[in-house]
């Protein structure tokens, strides 16, 4: 997380006798920047992770919450994308896409932003006496980077919940309203639970899109109920993100040394792709378990499950342990691709100095509204 000091140095106007404050300003807007960069890397790596795995994540949670031609665990991924387009269009893989798709920007920036202040602060806990620059230089072990990853998930769950109990619920709709079309061979395993929706959900469409979903889920439950399965969805997303971050950098060291390379930033594309869809793979072998329950009791009625300990034992009840891990198969194919686009969209972005400095030129154009030098 890292960057050049160049752009800093020349920052610094060395006069009389302020160079310590120059250097401490120098040192105050090199974290800024760092800060800065990661926070848009992240963003600009969540929309590609958005746009290639969508369709993916869309199976995943239908397969989880049951209903429509996905909800058949024997049905096969690629059979199950292909009746989706025949029945809804190329529209219908993108379905309930809006919310995460605005989401994606604030939650992939909060989270590499979160990992880089928690890599911050475990240096600071690790060695307590360092000077600044030495804590800023020294390279974190392995787990301290997973430590560091496990924080990098807090900041942006305030966001991340909301954005998934609209997505599920948009995701679901459909196949909840065309239920009336389940064989029962593919609804045996699932028939009490959608039995339970089926008598709650109108035949027809409820919500009709992002906003609609948003502000019907507010009216009838208030801030709760936008942020219902909050504690399954810490539990689902901390041990994942210290997986992600955790077997990126792992994969990054392998190639690094396989490769014969000194300098990790001089990682080709391949490489950088290659490490973050194995760093994907990780977090959602990681996170399948709690994903399914959070995407049960997100889309449940309400009253149907009390609580996490509610939900698990009832689905093992009626529909086994193999229920636990609906929608592996999906969200496996799609954590690859997924994941590669976004560590790649996000190196890139670091790398590509246009936009920090069209936000640079935007910031010293009105730094007299804004305050403070940083760049």
């Amino acid at each position: 997380m890292a960057t050049s000091s160049s752009d800093d140095d020349e920052s610094i106007t060395g006069g009389g006798g302020s160079s310590r404050g120059s250097s401490s300003s120098s040192s105050i807007g090199s974290k800024f920047k760092a800060s800065l960069k990661s926070f848009l890397a992240g963003g600009v790596g969540g929309v590609a992770a958005v746009l290639v795995g969508h369709p993916f994540d869309l199976l995943k949670v239908r397969m989880q919450v049951g209903g429509s031609s996905v909800s058949s665990n024997n049905t096969g991924v690629f059979r199950a994308l292909s009746k989706t387009v025949r029945s809804e269009g190329i529209i219908g893989l993108y379905r309930g896409v809006t919310a995460p798709l605005v989401a994606s920007s604030p939650i992939y920036a909060l989270s590499f932003w979160g990992y880089d202040i928690g890599s911050t602060v475990v240096r600071k806990i690790s060695h307590g006496t360092s000077t600044q620059e030495q804590e800023h230089q020294r390279p974190l072990s392995i787990p301290e980077i997973m430590v560091a990853g496990g924080l990098s998930a807090l900041p942006m769950m305030a966001v991340i919940i909301p954005t998934e109990r609209i997505k599920c619920l948009l995701q679901v709709q459909t196949a909840t309203s065309s239920s009336s079309s389940i064989t029962n061979a593919t609804a045996s395993a699932t028939t009490t639970s959608i039995k339970k929706q089926q008598q709650q959900q109108p035949q027809q469409q409820r919500y009709k899109g992002m906003i609609d979903c948003g502000t019907k889920i507010y009216k009838s439950g208030g801030m709760s109920s936008l942020y219902k399965g909050t504690m399954i969805s810490f539990m689902r997303d901390v041990p994942g993100s210290v997986a992600w971050f955790g077997t990126y950098e792992v994969m990054k060291q392998y190639i690094v040394q396989w490769q014969g390379i000194d300098n990790p930033s001089e990682l080709s594309p391949i490489a950088v792709m290659t490490a973050g869809g194995f760093a994907g793979m990780a977090c959602w072998a990681t996170m399948i378990v709690p994903d399914t329950l959070k995407s049960r009791i997100q889309t449940a009625p309400d009253g149907m499950y009390n609580g996490i300990v509610d939900v698990y034992s009832k689905m093992v009840q009626q529909e086994g342990y193999a229920s636990l891990f609906k929608g592996f198969r999906p969200a496996m194919i799609r954590a690859f691709p997924a994941n590669a686009s976004c560590f790649m969209g996000m190196e890139v972005a670091k790398k590509n100095a246009g936009i920090f400095r069209l936000i640079q030129l935007f910031i010293i154009m009105n730094k007299e509204e804004i305050g403070g030098n940083y760049f």
